[in-house]
C-alpha cells in the first residue's frame, strides 16, 4: 500500500524554484484549512452545529494544490467533503464556511440543505453533492455548454472525488463524457484506502485506479499526496495540460485520512500498519518542513500564519452564531423569484 516519497531534504528540482510563491500560498491555504476545521470540530462536539462534519485532515496538499493552480477569474471548481483547503484556495471566504455550518440566513444557502452542500455557482464555487461521482457529470456538462456558446477561452473545469466515487455509475459516465469531447478537465481522486470503510481491495480489481485513465482515454498521474510539493508540480502540469487542449486528466493522490469518514466515526477500521506507514504522513507537517528547508518561510512566519488563521475563523464563528436562523412560517422557500413576485 506505501507509496515511495523522497524526503523532505530531497534535492530542489526544476519546478520549486519557479514556484516560490505558490508554494507559500498552498501551505498557507493548509494551515487556514487545518485551524478552521479543528474549530468546526470543537464546535460540533460541544453540539453547536447540527448535521455532520467531515474533515480534511491529511488531505489538505492535494485539494489545496488543485485550488491554487486553478485561475479564481474563469476556471469551475466543484469540491467534495473533504475539500475544504482547495475551497479556501479557490477564493471561498471563511465566513460562508462558519455561515453554513451554523445554520446563518445570510450564508451562501441561506441556513438550508444541510451544512457542507454550498457554493457560488455564479463564482464557479459549484455546491458539493453528496451523490458521489456526480460532480463530474455537473463539471462537464457546464463545459460543454460553454463550448457550446463559445466561451471556452482558456477554462479549465475541475473537481475531486474519492476512490469509492470512482465505483459509481455517475462518475464512469461523466468522465467517458469528457474524454469522448476531449473536454479540458482536471479529476483529482484522493485515494484514501477505503470507500468510508470498505478497503480498496473491495471495491475495484485493478492493481491500481490509475489503471483506469488508461481504460478511459485519459492521461493518468499518481502522486504521493502527502508530499506537498510532488501534489503541486503533477496537479500544476495537469491543469496546464488541460487548459492548452491535452483534454480530461485523472491524477491520483495516495494517503490516508487521519480522521474517521466524519467526525461521527472513529475509523477503527484502519489497521494500525496502514497509519504507520507513509500513507499516514501528516502533510501539513511534512509541507511546513519542506518549505523551511528550502528558505520559502520561517517557522516563526508560519506560526504567524496560523495565530491569522485563528483570529480569522473566530471572528467568524462569532459572526455567523448572532445571526439569524431560518425561519419556515416566514421564509420564502420558492427557489426562483421575478422581480413581480411571481415564482
Amino acid at each position: 500500500m506505501e507509496t515511495p516519497s523522497p524526503s523532505a531534504s530531497a534535492p530542489p528540482n526544476r519546478f520549486i524554484p519557479e514556484n516560490g510563491e505558490l508554494i507559500r500560498r498552498t501551505l498557507r491555504m493548509m494551515v487556514l484549512s487545518r485551524t478552521l476545521e479543528a474549530k468546526l470540530s470543537s464546535l460540533y462536539k460541544a453540539g453547536k452545529i447540527v448535521g455532520g462534519v467531515y474533515l480534511g485532515t491529511g488531505q489538505e496538499a492535494f485539494s489545496a494544490s488543485l485550488g491554487c493552480c486553478l485561475n479564481q477569474d474563469r476556471d469551475i471548481f466543484a469540491p467534495l467533503i473533504r475539500d475544504q483547503a482547495g475551497r479556501s484556495a479557490f477564493g471561498e471566504p471563511v465566513i460562508e464556511a462558519t455561515q453554513t455550518y451554523l445554520g446563518s440566513v445570510l450564508g451562501p444557502m441561506k441556513g438550508r440543505d444541510g451544512n457542507i452542500h454550498r457554493g457560488r455557482p455564479d463564482q464557479r464555487r459549484l455546491a458539493m453533492i453528496s451523490h458521489l461521482g456526480t460532480s463530474v457529470s455537473v463539471v462537464a456538462g457546464m463545459l460543454m455548454a460553454r463550448r457550446m456558446r463559445g466561451e471556452m477561452d482558456g477554462v479549465v473545469g475541475a473537481t475531486c472525488v474519492g476512490d469509492g466515487a470512482t465505483s459509481t455509475g455517475s462518475f464512469h459516465e461523466g468522465i467517458n463524457l469528457a474524454a469522448v469531447e476531449k473536454l479540458p478537465m482536471v479529476i483529482l481522486v484522493a485515494d484514501n484506502q477505503f470507500a468510508y470503510s470498505t478497503p480498496n481491495d473491495r471495491q475495484f480489481a485493478c492493481e491500481r485506479l490509475l489503471d483506469r485513465a488508461q481504460g478511459y482515454g485519459v492521461r493518468g498521474a499518481e502522486v504521493d499526496a502527502t508530499d506537498l510539493l510532488k501534489c503541486l508540480e503533477v496537479v500544476q502540469e495537469a491543469v496546464t495540460a488541460a487548459r492548452n487542449g491535452g483534454g480530461p486528466q485523472m491524477v491520483v493522490g495516495k494517503l490516508l485520512r487521519l480522521c474517521g469518514h466524519g467526525e461521527h466515526d472513529d475509523g477503527s477500521y484502519v489497521p494500525s500498519e496502514v497509519r504507520s506507514s507513509t500513507l499516514g504522513r501528516d502533510c501539513l507537517e511534512l509541507g511546513k518542513k519542506q518549505v523551511i528547508e528550502l528558505g520559502l518561510a520561517t517557522e516563526e512566519e508560519i506560526e504567524d500564519w496560523r495565530k491569522e488563521a485563528a483570529e480569522e475563523v473566530q471572528a467568524a464563528v462569532a459572526q455567523a452564531q448572532t445571526e439569524a436562523r431560518p425561519d419556515p412560517y416566514r421564509d420564502d422557500w420558492r427557489a426562483y423569484a421575478s422581480e413581480g413576485g411571481q415564482g
